[in-house]
């Protein structure tokens, strides 16, 4: 089974996740519609 590629993100595009966090849109949103782990998305919220 090979092993699942990991997906690499720009600093800018983690930004503009955190601000669309930060500007009140749901995290559960923010995962479906640009295909992000929770964990990575609460990663990015933490070092913000």
């Amino acid at each position: 089974m090979p092993k699942q590629q990991r997906q690499t993100f720009t600093s800018e595009f983690k930004k503009q996740m955190v601000q669309l966090y930060e500007n009140g849109k749901s995290r559960a949103t923010i995962v479906e519609e640009y295909g992000l782990t929770a964990s990575a998305l609460d990663r990015w919220i933490k070092q913000a």
